[in-house]
């Protein structure tokens, strides 16, 4: 591997510095995350490379089989950058997972908070006084309602007599 970093162009050679693991660490996440489109963009390159040259070598030579050996070069090339791009990937989702892990935390802390604001919040009732029971019933009560629900118990306490008095 340190012969084909030896052929890499300056470009290449900076952007495999950069992702070294010492400054892999130094980095945040939106840094990562620009780091990480860099070498897929360069990684991407790499393979279509390859994968051009060995179709144009097919007809020369007899086969892929065959041209594999003469795409050496390229192919290793291409392997530094997957390498590459998979330490950053790595790198970066483990900073994303810390990240998620730390709004979590914070999120459940403010709920803790908001639920003891809301103890202390509330209202106790004045000793010596009962506190005033609450309506069961929460269906509307208007005057159209209890005068269908007061016709509604005389019609049926007057079939309930009908059939009393048989």
């Amino acid at each position: 591997m340190d012969a084909i970093l030896g052929t890499l162009t300056e470009a290449e050679s900076a952007l495999v510095r950069e992702a070294g693991p010492k400054r892999l660490k130094k980095l945040d996440e939106d840094a990562l995350i620009e780091l990480h489109g860099r070498v897929r963009r360069a990684r991407n390159k790499q393979v279509k490379n390859y994968r051009r040259r060995a179709a144009e070598r097919v007809p020369e030579t007899g086969g892929r089989g065959k041209a594999y050996d003469r795409n050496a070069r390229r192919r290793a090339k291409a392997e530094v950058f997957e390498e590459l791009l998979s330490q950053v990937s790595a790198r970066l989702a483990a900073l994303a997972h810390e990240a998620a892990e730390a709004l979590r935390r914070e999120r459940e802390a403010e709920a803790r908070a908001e639920a003891k604001a809301a103890a202390r919040a509330k209202p106790r009732p004045a000793r010596g006084k009962k506190p005033r029971p609450q309506r069961v019933d929460n269906r509307p009560d208007t005057p159209d309602l209890r005068k269908r629900h007061a016709s509604t118990r005389a019609k049926v306490a007057r079939k309930q007599a009908r059939k009393d008095s048989r």
